[in-house]
């Protein structure tokens, strides 16, 4: 079962059916309707943190579930999710150059993670105003994708599967938005039998 923290955002229920769609189950909480003590009970496999209209810190729940799974349960987060990712591990969240919704970029990336195996580059869509800086990256996080521009469309944790899209993987205009979904719950639970 995957378990998706609802962040208030317009979007949230696409990404659950891209999920549903690759035939997973999945349960929807919204951020501030839902402890950590509940999601222990849920058991998810994987856990997403959902886009949303805020920054990290108005994002309910979503940074105590990193801090207190990271390494426990694999996490992916989607636009405010890859944010809240970003802000837990130390780096910076800033205003992008400039906001985009519903905007189609061409993105390059390291063939990792929720990229493996998908053409280089590929076109997303971005629905965001902030961005985590990428000049505060921690060293326990890898940028996985870029814009031409050098803003971060993807981190990923270096020894836990915690990973961050900062665009849309479910808009109908993104490429490969299922097999973006379906390499990050594959991972996870490759992890698992490893």
């Amino acid at each position: 079962m995957i378990l998706m923290i609802d962040n208030y955002d317009s979007f949230v229920y696409n990404l659950v059916q891209y999920i549903e769609e690759l035939g997973e189950a999945v349960v929807v909480k919204r951020n501030n309707e839902i402890k950590i003590s509940d999601i222990e009970e849920l058991n998810p496999e994987v856990i997403v943190l959902s886009p949303g209209p805020c920054s990290p810190k108005e994002a309910g729940i979503c940074i105590d579930i990193v801090e207190h799974f990271k390494g426990k349960k694999p996490i992916l987060g989607i636009c405010l999710g890859h944010q809240t990712i970003g802000h837990v591990f130390g780096g910076d969240i800033i205003k992008a150059q400039q906001p985009v919704h519903g905007k189609v970029y061409s993105i390059n990336h390291t063939n990792k993670g929720v990229f493996r195996g998908l053409k280089n580059p590929l076109n997303v869509t971005r629905y965001h105003s902030l961005i985590v800086d990428s000049n505060t990256v921690p060293k326990e996080l890898e940028i996985t994708a870029i814009t031409d521009k050098g803003e971060i469309m993807g981190i990923r944790h270096k020894k836990y599967l915690i990973e961050g899209v900062q665009f849309h993987p479910e808009a109908i205009l993104s490429e490969y938005g299922h097999e973006m979904l379906k390499n990050f719950i594959t991972e996870a639970r490759e992890r698992v039998h490893m």
